[in-house]
């Protein structure tokens, strides 16, 4: 089965990825990104249009299969604290990809908490490809997902026009393939390995996110960028933007045993769960702190989940 999504997390990516560069300045993020002027519409190649039909024809199918739901979990997908704080730890607390010889490669490894510390900015940019309505749509939803983010979470998040530092990209094949000059406008700092990753990403790879921190804070993010295909169907494409968005703010990884959750690659569910607002709603509690370790975050974590759904932990 295909993934539904390929989330890559340097956790500490900007000393990772300046390695071969020279160290950025002090918090080069807080730059605000010139917005991406929208040019007319062009039409897709033919390898566009083949992406099309094969993301349709994988909606179809998943949908048949019973799959994507956008319920949110119900009555035969009980929530109990054990396993909230279990499916906290493997999804918060480890990654799923790390950067070897300037690649990135699937590698679970256990990792500190980390998340955002100053308010997200969550800004859309556009392939001259994507239609205006479409545009418009996709921008609503951004601002309705970051005000329902800044609601579970406690946490400022909102989506801009300009001087985003949360960007999510809406691109096709073609201007995928031709993104590092956009990449390096919205994020001067952003190194070789992840500009060749994002325009190189396989068609088998529906989305992807990239967070971001500075060398003298690995723990605390200061910039993302989630890429979003544009040849997607309207479920594929907003669940892809629930996804990197959510994983984008300090929830790294996939378990499949999380359920109802979208941090899982079985595809059961399309769009963030009750049970995944409960991840989120922890990941942001004064309680925890970046930089934690799984056991100085599990006594802190157990009280969280017994406070959410009660019952044992």
């Amino acid at each position: 089965m295909h993934r539904l999504s390929l989330v890559v997390l340097a956790g500490t990516a900007l000393a990772v990825l300046s390695a071969c560069e020279a160290p950025p300045p002090e918090q080069p993020t807080q730059r605000p990104a010139a917005p991406v002027a929208e040019q007319p519409t062009v039409a897709p190649s033919d390898t566009s249009i083949a992406f099309a039909r094969y993301y349709g024809d994988v909606q179809q199918r998943l949908l048949t299969q019973g799959l994507l739901r956008t319920d949110g979990g119900g009555s035969d997908t009980p929530i109990i604290a054990r396993n909230l704080v279990a499916n906290f730890e493997r999804i918060a607390l480890y990654d799923e990809y790390a950067l070897s010889d300037g690649r990135f490669v699937a590698q679970q490894t256990p990792a500190a908490l980390r998340r955002w510390e100053r308010p997200v900015r969550l800004q859309a940019h556009f392939g001259a490809s994507v239609p205006h309505d479409q545009r418009d749509e996709d921008r609503a939803r951004l601002a309705r997902y970051g005000d329902r983010l800044s609601g579970i979470t406690g946490h400022p998040i909102r989506a801009v026009g300009s001087g985003g530092n949360f960007h999510v990209l809406f691109l096709n094949r073609d201007e995928q393939r031709d993104a590092g000059p956009l990449l390096r406008r919205i994020m001067p700092n952003i190194g070789a390995a992840t500009i060749r990753e994002i325009t190189t990403l396989p068609r088998h790879e529906f989305c992807a996110v990239y967070a971001i921190s500075a060398a003298s804070a690995p723990h605390v993010y200061v910039a993302a960028i989630a890429f979003i295909r544009a040849e997607h169907p309207d479920l594929m494409r907003r669940s892809c933007l629930h996804e990197e968005v959510a994983q984008g703010l300090g929830l790294p990884n996939d378990s499949p045993l999380a359920r109802p959750s979208i941090f899982n690659d079985d595809e059961e569910f399309a769009l963030l769960t009750r049970h995944d607002e409960l991840l989120l709603r922890m990941l942001y509690d004064p309680r925890l702190s970046p930089g934690m370790t799984p056991a100085e975050a599990r006594p802190v974590l157990q009280q969280l989940a017994q406070g959410l759904v009660g019952g044992p932990s």
